[in-house]
């Protein structure tokens, strides 16, 4: 892929600049999905919501595990420019491939975790646009990473904030007729046009082209690293595809509906700290040299945004759901105010999550996702009868202990390496 000069020139350390870029991204995506879902929940069922979003987390869920880890190596290892196209167009078709497969799966294996969602599966089109959904959304989520990688996340916010936001809020009312699958293909829509307008910003900013050719692509080097990402990632994604589950199946639709909205609200919140990881990751990456200092650069940025967000959300979260309606503000307030007070939990595993991919210390961080799954669906079990807010704390408890066991690593890795280089000075110093 070609090389950024002119316009497209960056400073060497623009962990600001991509941060804002990347929450503004997630900002415009989540500002745009909330006036959908304000619509979305005008002119269908609390029911036919609580299905939808279910099927909606399901794909999403599946695109991010389809990743394959790649989504990391294509920031943490770019290709040499002559073989990055090859790298890049590799990865879109395993990923396709995968999605396609993990979506088939998951229609097949509906009757043992989702028997209200099996009229997908009913009709041949619906399961077919599912699966295809599935592979959209996971191609999307890879081209945020080449965007990311080469340090243009403004691209993100264009595509993922922009386009597929309004492509989504023009299509509720026309397939109001469709019901549940109305809510699911109108966020399948926007998934489709991410993905063209990705394909299209690629080939004009980047000078992408098709290039299948396995020389140079860094991929089979990596395989290590991205497999150990791939596993880390499906045990990350596990809680938030098993807990809608788990409220659907023990709660009802409706809970399932109110779950969902809370959760979105506090996805918006945790992307503070998300963006700022995404950004440190890509910038470290591009300047090994400097992980140390941007580690410690992004815990202050992290504590000193997440923490007012926090309030904030906490504050007028009940202002948020009454756009949706009296039933949410009653039924879904307490819950999100659990998910605001979990978002420390979640800062703190992010940080942590990002820092041992930059050290590499992926054994560590399949370990703490390990615990995280654990810990998070366990106690949504065990606390599910108890009502939604249980819920809350489950995924902050699992959060928060995973972040724990992902700092006792990282603390453990710089002692030996301090008790390591000990010998060595005084070695000098003789």
């Amino acid at each position: 892929m070609a090389k950024h000069r002119g316009k497209h020139a960056r400073p060497p350390d623009q962990v600001y600049r991509s941060s804002f870029f990347l929450l503004s991204a997630t900002v415009t995506t989540a500002a745009l999905g909330f006036v959908f879902w304000v619509l979305v929940a005008r002119l269908y069922s609390p029911s036919q919501v609580g299905l939808a979003t279910s099927l909606i987390s399901a794909t999403s869920l599946i695109s991010y595990l389809s990743l394959f880890g790649l989504n990391s190596t294509l920031i943490r290892f770019p290709a040499p420019p002559e073989a990055r196209n090859a790298q890049v167009s590799q990865s879109i078709a395993l990923v396709a491939l995968v999605a396609a497969v993990v979506g088939t799966g998951y229609l097949l294996g509906l009757p043992l975790y989702g028997p209200k969602l099996l009229f997908v599966r009913e009709h041949l089109v619906q399961a077919v646009v599912f699966v295809l959904f599935c592979v959209c959304s996971a191609i999307n989520l890879l081209t945020d990473s080449v965007f990311i990688s080469a340090r243009l996340p403004q691209y993100n916010v264009l595509v993922d904030g922009l386009l597929q936001g309004l492509a989504k809020l023009a299509l509720p009312i026309a397939l109001t007729g469709f019901g549940v699958f109305g809510i699911f293909g109108s966020t399948g829509g926007g998934y489709l046009v991410a993905v063209a307008a990705s394909i299209l910003l690629m080939r004009r900013k980047l000078g992408f082209r098709l290039d299948l050719r396995a020389r140079g692509t860094r991929l089979r080097e990596q395989l290590g690293f991205s497999v150990a990402n791939y596993l880390s990632s499906l045990l990350n994604l596990a809680p938030q595809l098993a807990i809608p589950l788990i409220v659907l199946q023990r709660l009802g639709e409706a809970a399932a509906g109110y779950y969902y909205v809370a959760f979105q609200i506090a996805s918006l919140l945790n992307a503070v700290s998300f963006s700022v990881g995404e950004a440190v990751f890509a910038e470290a990456s591009n300047d090994p040299a400097r992980i140390k200092v941007l580690l410690r650069r992004s815990a202050v940025i992290m504590a000193g945004a997440q923490l007012p967000a926090a309030a904030a959300v906490a504050g007028a979260g009940g202002l948020l759901l009454a756009l949706f309606g009296g039933e949410y503000t009653a039924r879904a307030r307490p819950l999100l105010l659990v998910f605001a007070l979990a978002a420390l939990a979640v800062a703190l595993n992010t940080w942590t999550s990002f820092a041992l991919k930059l050290t590499r210390q992926m054994g560590a961080l399949v370990l703490s996702n390990t615990v995280y799954a654990v810990v998070a669906i366990g106690l949504a079990v065990l606390w599910a009868p108890r009502g939604l807010p249980w819920l809350g704390w489950s995924w902050a408890a699992g959060n928060l202990v995973s972040g724990l066991v992902a700092l006792v690593a990282l603390l453990g890795r710089r002692r030996a390496r301090q008790s390591a280089a000990q010998p060595a000075a005084q070695a000098v110093a003789l």
